[in-house]
């Protein structure tokens, strides 16, 4: 294998041609060589555009070209399972975009797979996580720059009422927790390093759609808790603040990191507050980067599958106690 892995992109989803596949383009260790559409002229078109070799008609195209390492998959969420497991059996390694599928059962499915394929990496596409603001976070607070962690608190919303958009369908796998509501659930866990005894949640749904357009959870971790709200029809907005027994921070802009400008971040301890600036890049370079170098050193990959199957159990949980009106032991 060369020095940069080649890549082939499943689709021409926005989430790829407009943040993921320049971002990857840009990375040290990515080539991307191939895209492909179900329509063969909209691939040929996009490839064009974002000056991409090779274009194909159909999944099957790209998963047979012996040329491509790995592939991103940004297809909508009922396809996530099923096109990874086969580009895991064509001999690709799959970066897979959030939520991992529509259940954990399926995510267990996939999950199995790969184990099957230990030569083959593959990985959920948390991008945030990777981002310098939460590996900083991250170190603070296990270097005790809040004292004892105790709860974090999360918010994240935009408004798309559109019965025509993917996130809005529901029997593919649309509605907030799905779509927003992963992050502070996935953040949460990240950060207390443990799983969630107990969840508690409360769920709007659309009369329309069907969809769930408004949930706020608690989570238990037994020494903390975190709280969230999600919603696809608020005004747009994302915060994120954690505190502990001495301190607290506080992430501005704490999913879709802007790469046009630095990331702020605010680190309080008694009456000062300490703004932190972080150097401008971008969370989708450095995650299709990792994940890079692990194919190019036969190491581990940033984050295992098996937490893409514990993220969806709790996302699971909270639509559960929404039914029984009752906490839920994960």
């Amino acid at each position: 294998m060369s020095k940069r892995v080649r890549w082939g992109i499943l689709s021409t989803a926005k989430i790829g041609t407009v943040q993921v596949i320049p971002a990857m383009q840009q990375g040290a260790f990515c080539e991307i060589v191939a895209l492909a559409s179900r329509k063969r002229e909209l691939a040929e078109t996009v490839a064009s555009e974002l000056g991409i070799p090779r274009a194909y008609g159909s999944y099957e195209e790209l998963l047979a070209d012996p040329e491509i390492d790995a592939i991103y998959n940004p297809l909508p969420n009922h396809l996530h399972v099923p096109w990874s497991i086969k580009a895991i059996e064509a001999g690709k390694h799959v970066l897979c975009e959030k939520p991992i599928g529509l259940s954990s059962a399926e995510g267990q499915q996939l999950l199995d797979c790969a184990t099957a394929h230990p030569e083959i990496k593959v990985m959920e596409a948390f991008m945030y996580r990777h981002h310098p603001q939460w590996q900083l976070t991250k170190k603070l607070i296990q270097e005790g720059a809040i004292g004892d962690l105790r709860t974090i608190q999360s918010f994240f919303s935009y408004f798309n009422d559109d019965p025509g958009n993917i996130r809005n369908q529901r029997d593919i796998g649309g509605g907030g927790l799905m779509d927003i509501g992963c992050y502070p659930i996935s953040l949460s866990r990240f950060i207390f390093a443990a799983e969630p005894q107990r969840v508690s949640g409360i769920v709007e749904f659309d009369e329309q759609l069907g969809t769930d357009r408004l949930a706020s959870a608690t989570l238990d971790f037994g020494r903390g808790t975190a709280t969230f709200t999600c919603s696809t029809q608020l005004n747009p907005y994302q915060r994120v603040h954690i505190h502990g027994t001495t301190g607290r921070i506080e992430i501005e802009i704490p999913f879709n990191a802007p790469i046009d400008r630095p990331c702020k971040i605010w680190h309080q301890t008694g009456t000062d507050i300490k703004e932190i600036e972080l150097e401008i890049c971008s969370q989708y370079t450095i995650q299709g980067d990792l994940f890079s170098q692990a194919i190019l050193n036969s190491s581990p990959v940033p984050t295992l599958l098996p937490d893409a199957i514990a993220n969806m159990k709790v996302i699971e949980a909270v639509l559960e106690s929404n039914r029984s009106g009752s906490w839920i032991s994960i």
